[in-house]
């Protein structure tokens, strides 16, 4: 997915947006991993980007909704800064695993539900089976990643 003249954290940001993230989060996101160590003012983010000061808005709350960046003390400046949350995804990631078992339940009850249509009750069966495996392997994953970064 190489665009010539297209900066690395303009292919990323398309990249997350191929994956589901809206476009405008996935942005400002992306900006906010090269930031400067004083994080951006929302109006640096627009200007960045070349994009208004309300999409910014909209993807800055988006983005602390979900816990991956957050604000920046900034002693003397009444402008808000922001930056990527330090282990963001490991934040994000550890507060959704109880929604993986959660939601393999909601599904097998539509499969349970559904008992004229076995293609569709195979699916919905195997995509239960899928978050149900989410949720026990995300806590293994995690652990994995902090002694990998413990190592260094």
């Amino acid at each position: 997915m190489d665009h010539p003249g297209m900066e690395p954290a303009e292919q990323a940001a398309a990249m997350m947006t191929a994956a589901g993230m809206p476009r405008m989060p996935a942005r400002v996101m992306m900006a906010l991993v090269g930031s400067p160590d004083a994080g951006y003012t929302a109006a640096e983010l627009a200007e960045r980007l070349g994009v208004s000061p309300a999409a910014v808005s909209g993807a800055v709350r988006y983005l602390q909704s979900i816990h991956i960046i957050h604000r920046l003390p900034h002693r003397g400046d009444r402008r808000d800064r922001y930056d990527i949350r330090d282990q963001g995804w490991h934040v994000v990631l550890t507060a959704n695993m109880p929604l993986y078992e959660r939601l393999a339940d909601f599904v097998d009850r539509v499969a349970d539900e559904n008992t004229d249509a076995p293609l569709s009750v195979e699916r919905a069966r195997d995509m239960s089976e899928f978050f149900r495996f989410l949720a026990r392997r995300m806590p293994q994953l995690l652990e994995e990643w902090d002694a990998e970064r413990g190592a260094d």
